[in-house]
């Protein structure tokens, strides 16, 4: 998208410089809208009984090939939607300017199932190279993952057919993980293994305290094939089937309910004191420019100099454009205050240091013909910085998210009793 990236670049060039009116009329009339619907593609209309579905698959750790990691280990919501452990992946050598603090997945596992040493890893859990996003922000975008290679259109990977036109990115998401070797799938993993584990999975076997709605489903239809019957009419468990469930649960975490959120319904008193402020100073260093009320993001991707684009090229590997080289992902700003750490890489292990990275953050290189440096760099105070944490931790932060509530209520995962999480296996075990 090499236009819309030039025209952001202007835009914030033009902010930068100091012509705010652009970006504080749009933010003006941002701060009374509400979140609008979720996109719902029209070939996967949302059910309950396929909701319920989604919410078991989506916490199920079966679904892996060692059964140790569900799509909901590395999106939590008490942790806004993203992962609470932490690993390093060491990119080309342990210790130096490529290590990224990412997502444990599953042991390196060969196709039968065994524990194979990994170059990287050994037989300890391997890592994700970008940390885990959060999922609450993924409800709008048109594409997901940070370079965007979840995108819009859905093929079922059993037959070819388009499965959803456009607005599938979620369902992409899913059907990428479930086959990803380093996050929950051994060695040249197949669908026939994902069904066929899916199929013989007692739903939810491995998790604890389950919430009512899911534990009354599984009272009332005790196999999956039940419940798969109960959500598309017959007990048929597909790769499209799964993504379509859990799409259609994710797309039922709607965090709606923050303080700013009364605040654009017009209740004026919603955000007071330091909050206000923080919410006017976004305004004035044009962070709305790109974390856009109200979702809080623009859904767009950008490079800020976190790291150097040759060490990940980030969006370039979707686009193949080098205008593209090193952009990430704008991640909302809705319940940030709950992440455990920052950016791409996780290498910002609170909000304060994510809002000061823009004080005085690397130099980046021309693209487009405009000069990247102090492209990203604000000129804001110390009590600038309190200030938008103020607002993001006490105006952004919904309580069901926090607490864990419904809809955001979860099981307890095995591997979170577990004294040894991701477990690591032993060199003769063997798993679907």
């Amino acid at each position: 998208m090499p236009g819309v990236h030039s025209r952001s670049i202007v835009e914030l060039r033009l902010a930068a410089a100091g012509t705010l009116l652009a970006t504080l009329l749009i933010s003006a009339g941002a701060a009374r809208a509400a979140l609008p619907p979720v996109p719902i593609p029209a070939e996967n209309p949302l059910t309950e009984p396929k909701r319920v579905l989604g919410k078991m698959l989506f916490w199920d750790e079966q679904l892996s090939s060692d059964g140790s990691v569900a799509c909901g280990t590395c999106h939590r919501p008490a942790q806004g939607g993203a992962d609470p452990r932490v690993g390093r992946n060491p990119g080309v050598d342990k210790g130096t300017i490529d290590d990224v603090l990412g997502s444990p997945g599953i042991v390196s596992l060969d196709r039968a199932g065994r524990p194979e040493p990994n170059p990287q890893f050994g037989l300890g859990p391997q890592v994700t190279p970008r940390a885990a996003p959060s999922n609450f922000g993924a409800l709008w975008a048109p594409e997901l993952f940070w370079d965007g290679r979840a995108r819009s259109r859905v093929v079922d990977p059993l037959t070819g057919a388009v499965a959803i036109a456009r607005g599938g990115a979620l369902e992409n998401q899913v059907l990428t993980a479930l086959i990803a070797p380093g996050e929950m799938a051994k060695r040249d993993r197949t669908w026939a293994d994902v069904m066929a584990t899916v199929e013989r999975s007692r739903p939810l076997a491995l998790a604890t305290d389950l919430p009512r709605d899911v534990e009354a489903a599984r009272a009332a239809r005790p196999t999956y094939p039940a419940l798969f019957e109960a959500a598309f009419g017959d007990p048929r468990i597909t790769p499209i089937r799964v993504a379509f469930a859990i799409a259609s649960y994710e797309r039922t975490l709607v965090s709606d309910q923050t303080p700013w959120d009364r605040y654009a319904a017009g209740d004026s008193n919603a955000i007071e004191g330091r909050a206000l402020y923080g919410w006017r100073a976004l305004q004035a260093f044009h962070c709305t420019a790109c974390h856009t009320p109200p979702q809080f993001t623009n859904n767009e991707f950008f490079e800020i100099g976190v790291r150097r684009a040759a060490l990940d090229l980030g969006r370039e590997l979707v686009t193949h454009d080098p205008a593209d080289a090193g952009d990430m992902k704008v991640p909302t700003l809705r319940n940030a205050a709950l992440l455990p750490r920052f950016m791409h890489t996780g290498e910002l292990g609170n909000l304060g240091a994510a809002v000061t990275f823009y004080i005085n953050p690397p130099a980046l290189p021309e693209r487009d013909g405009i000069p990247g440096f102090g492209l990203y760099t604000f000129n804001m105070s110390q009590v600038d910085v309190a200030d938008i944490r103020e607002f993001i931790e006490h105006a952004l932060v919904d309580p069901r998210v926090r607490d864990e509530t419904f809809p955001f209520d979860r099981p307890t995962l095995r591997s979170e009793r577990s004294a040894v999480a991701p477990r690591t296996l032993t060199p003769t075990e063997t798993l679907p």
